[in-house]
């Protein structure tokens, strides 16, 4: 027995190749003793085998799987829950055993029998729970089914679905309110009901109408025509926040590596899911690999849940939010899990979600090259190194000023960045003359060797911080605020040329 054990089980089971073995003993005894009897048991012991392998290979049943994520997609270190519907298509009865092919990230398998127990109307109902620690883009699935043959003589497994693709999205962390988030004024603490871009229009008047409510009375309008006048808009522009995520691999270099080669190492979890038919509980399978691979870092990490932190919290104070790459490119147009990858304004609860998908699976771009001859001063320090340039838009040229001036004053801009060589500084430290309010996040292991970046943009008007991954987001945030408003009206002050940095 331990023999046969030994022998693929993906072809026969340990019956069907006792049987083959059984054929070969008689057929060599019936060549031995010359009977022709031993002889016809033995073909018949070798064909039971083959006939069965070749109906399970061509008669194999069809199915129709439905999968099910709620939420459709999840928060890192939330759960979703997976529910499976399985009906039998085709022609066929019987049981087959069937997995759940899972990233290796989210542990075992999980493997259930069809059809279930409490299976109705010929549909099996299945769920299980899936938690991921980091974000991205996840394959889950295909099912696979296990069959024999009604003598289980033989096995086949094939894939029943396609599988299904759970994005896991970047969870924001909550931020303190401070004066950063009502800065539609030149303070940056201005009461929120002063507007951004004010236009003549911003009060237009009508006749009163029935039904319209007193406190939208104008007066003035009222006294001047001699009859009750309303307000019918009280603005017409919304503020905008315009946000720069800087995702050059040139700039989040160190430390840069590939979520997916090392997931199960990374990010191991205890317990692997568990499928239940309802009524009991079904064993475990095994994992299979994450067929994710996002290139990425830890200070690349921490800019994507500052990005979108800063986009909820702006957000949720009826902020209009735009997202900008370095080149002044749409932010996500490189990221495969984006809804809108042209886009690059979003607006409410929807546009948040879409940024949020978004920030799923982005990552990392460019060609990786020295950093020495763009240090220089050169003209190499605009990325035109012989050894491999990227081509395309350059970071913070006249792109992305050009961007920003056609929503001059519009609200403030936020730049979160990587490591900036002084060069960089210098091209990106006008862009703060288009902005209500400019902040740059500089993110980096290198906090020591920053001092004459943030020094640039300091005298460009930015209120520049620098980061590091395990710096506290609430923490930086709240870092714009310290100085209160004689800070914010002396960086006010250097964008309009009329201040003086000693």
């Amino acid at each position: 027995m331990a023999l046969i054990d030994r022998f693929p089980r993906h072809i026969f089971t340990t019956r069907g190749w006792g049987l083959l073995g059984a054929g070969a003993v008689f057929l060599l005894a019936a060549q031995v003793m010359g009977r022709r009897d031993l002889l016809a048991l033995a073909i018949l012991l070798f064909v039971l085998p083959v006939l069965s392998l070749a109906g399970t290979r061509v008669l194999k049943p069809n199915f129709q799987v439905f999968r099910e994520f709620s939420p459709a997609s999840v928060e890192t270190a939330a759960t979703t829950t997976v529910r499976l519907a399985v009906a039998r298509t085709g022609i066929g009865s019987g049981h087959a055993l069937m997995e759940e092919r899972l990233p290796a990230r989210f542990g075992e398998s999980p493997v259930f029998r069809f059809p279930a127990r409490s299976a109705a109307g010929g549909t099996s109902r299945y769920e299980y729970h899936l938690r991921s620690g980091k974000r991205g883009q996840f394959v889950i699935g295909p099912v696979t089914a296990e069959f024999s043959d009604p003598f289980g003589l033989s096995l086949h497994r094939h894939a029943i679905d396609d599988g299904d693709i759970l994005t896991v999205t970047p969870a924001a962390v909550e931020l303190p309110v401070t004066g950063l988030a009502g800065a539609r004024g030149h303070d940056g603490v201005t009461a929120t009901r002063v507007r951004a871009n004010p236009s003549d229009d911003d009060v237009m008047t009508r006749e009163y109408r029935h039904g319209d409510p007193m406190r939208r009375v104008h007066w003035a309008a009222t006294a001047r025509h001699g009859e009750l006048m309303v307000r019918q808009e009280e603005s017409v522009t919304t503020p905008e926040a315009t946000i720069i995520l800087d995702q050059r691999l040139t700039a989040f270099t160190r430390g840069a590596f590939s979520a997916g080669s090392n997931a199960r190492a990374l990010h191991p979890f205890a317990a692997g899911p568990r499928a239940t038919d309802h009524r009991g509980t079904e064993q475990h399978g095994a994992g299979v690999p994450d067929g994710h691979e996002l290139i990425t870092s830890d200070t690349f990490e921490w800019a994507v849940t500052a990005a979108m932190s800063v986009g909820a919290h702006l957000a949720e104070r009826n902020y209009a939010l735009r997202f900008l790459d370095a080149a002044g490119e749409p932010a996500f147009q490189h990221s495969p899990s984006a809804p809108e990858p042209e886009a690059e304004e979003y607006i409410g609860a929807s546009g948040l979600q879409s940024v949020a998908e978004s920030l799923a699976a982005i990552q990392l771009t460019g060609h990786h090259h020295r950093r020495d001859a763009r240090d220089s001063g050169s003209p190499l320090a605009r990325g035109r190194h012989p050894l491999g340039a990227e081509a395309g838009p350059q970071p913070f040229d006249d792109r992305l000023m050009d961007k920003l001036a056609a929503h001059r004053m519009r609200g403030p801009v936020l730049a979160i960045l990587g490591n900036l060589t002084p060069a960089e500084a210098r091209a990106l430290s006008p862009a703060a003359g288009f902005a209500a309010n400019a902040f740059a996040l500089v993110i980096t292991e290198r906090g020591r060797e920053l001092d004459a970046v943030l020094e640039t943009l300091r005298l460009g008007g930015w209120r520049a911080v620098a980061v590091t991954p395990s710096t506290s987001l609430p923490e930086a945030w709240t870092a714009f605020d310290q100085g209160g408003a004689e800070a914010m009206a002396a960086a006010t002050d250097v964008r309009r040329g009329s201040g003086v940095r000693q």
